[in-house]
């Protein structure tokens, strides 16, 4: 049955009706998704892989060297909530042999700044998946002189969050730098910067141009080219690099 306004408005005095343009702002539309853009660094599509896993019921020292000495590394899978830590927590391991493969092939700052694909399955030559997601390294621990991986941190990453990523850097222009073709010393003072990422762009590393640094000149975070939706989580101010001019007594020794 139709109603007119006016005697709905009786019947419910305190209805509010709502223009489109009010229902646009208590309805907005979805986003539109974030992609790399041309210019900046993307992640090789090579280095694409999924990370098999498998449940882990416990945890502890005595658990964790069963695990390694089986050829898997006790791993963890959190919920992002924070974008550094979060809840929700899975015990997992992974294979020792495939984390070493990415790493020694990556290296590990870079390993840390790369989204993969983890498959939790019920055993690792099984089709039974338990849970498939995205996901960025968090942190790795090595063993003291080998660099044999000892166990790794996991956060989900879905296309909405938002992580704390530790970025590295890459050096490049040395050949041009006019303060390097004088004999200057790079003084390398951050190999990687923290920057606040969604999760759709994570650079895998940021470039870092020398090509016009003369000798004393140096380059601060700020200077950095990076996609705009990237925020800065270290002062701005905060040097990267400097070029340094030669000692004297290196002066004097080249002159003999």
């Amino acid at each position: 049955m139709y109603l007119p306004r006016h005697i709905l408005t009786r019947l419910y005095p305190h209805r509010r009706h709502f223009s489109h343009s009010a229902a646009a702002i208590l309805h907005p539309p979805e986003p539109e998704p974030l992609t790399y853009l041309d210019g900046f660094p993307r992640p090789d599509p090579k280095h694409d892989e999924t990370i098999l896993a498998v449940p882990r019921a416990d945890s502890g020292k005595n658990i964790s060297g069963k695990e390694r000495r089986a050829g898997r590394l006790p791993s963890i899978v959190f919920e992002q909530e924070d974008g550094q830590h979060g809840g929700n927590k899975r015990l997992i391991s992974v294979r020792t042999d495939q984390i070493r493969k990415l790493v020694s092939h990556l290296g590990s700052s870079f390993f840390l700044s790369r989204l993969f694909r983890l498959e939790v399955r019920a055993q690792f030559d099984s089709d039974d998946v338990v849970e498939s997601v995205r996901v960025l390294p968090r942190k790795i621990h090595l063993k003291a002189g080998t660099d044999a991986p000892l166990n790794v941190t996991f956060i989900r990453a879905p296309s909405h969050a938002l992580l704390k990523v530790d970025v590295p850097l890459v050096f490049r222009g040395e050949d041009v730098s006019p303060g390097l073709k004088k004999g200057a010393s790079l003084n390398t003072i951050k190999r990687t910067v923290k920057y606040l990422c969604p999760a759709d762009i994570i650079p895998p590393y940021i470039d870092v141009d020398l090509s016009e640094l003369d000798v004393g000149q140096k380059l601060v975070m700020g200077d950095l080219k990076v996609h705009p939706a990237l925020k800065l989580l270290q002062s701005n101010d905060e040097a990267v690099c400097k070029i340094m001019g030669q000692r004297v007594s290196e002066i004097q020794k080249k002159s003999k």
